[in-house]
């Protein structure tokens, strides 16, 4: 559920465009599988929190590993995974974070197969600066099916 207390406002255009170009990078990065880089995208004690997994993973040094797990367990199986973050919306907290609610979808194909939506979610961040620079401080992902639609 969003917290709807927060002291937040819409961003301009291009604070919103820089937002959707960290995503581009960051959702390129994990699908590619630049799991160091990947987790560079975060605060040293970003969190990454699905609602779907007991614990969330916690650090730069666990979403690396994290992703490279997974990672080299798609390219094992023959599967290539692409993340599409659509629909978001970015307002601007009173401490300067920002915060995303936007819709994800993963799609994955096997070699030879076709496209199959294996998640469709709602991902909630917030995002800090750090050196000039977007990091993922908090992530939420909530998945389509686990718990009662808001």
């Amino acid at each position: 559920m969003t917290d709807t207390t927060l002291d937040t406002a819409p961003v301009q255009e291009a604070l919103y465009t820089e937002v959707q170009q960290f995503y581009a990078r960051h959702m390129q990065l994990l699908d590619s599988g630049r799991a160091d880089e990947w987790a560079q995208t975060f605060t040293e004690d970003g969190e990454f929190a699905p609602e779907h997994r007991p614990e969330p993973v916690v650090g730069r040094s666990a979403l690396a590993q994290a992703v490279r797990s997974t990672h080299e367990a798609l390219v094992a199986a023959g599967e290539v995974r692409r993340h599409w973050h659509g629909m978001l919306a970015v307002e601007a907290a009173a401490d300067g974070s920002l915060h995303v609610r936007c819709y994800a979808l993963i799609i994955g194909t096997l070699v030879g197969g076709e496209p199959e939506v294996k998640m469709s979610c709602v991902c909630e961040d917030v995002l800090v600066r750090e050196a000039g620079e977007l990091k993922v401080s908090r992530r939420r992902v909530t998945k389509d099916g686990v718990s009662t639609p808001e």
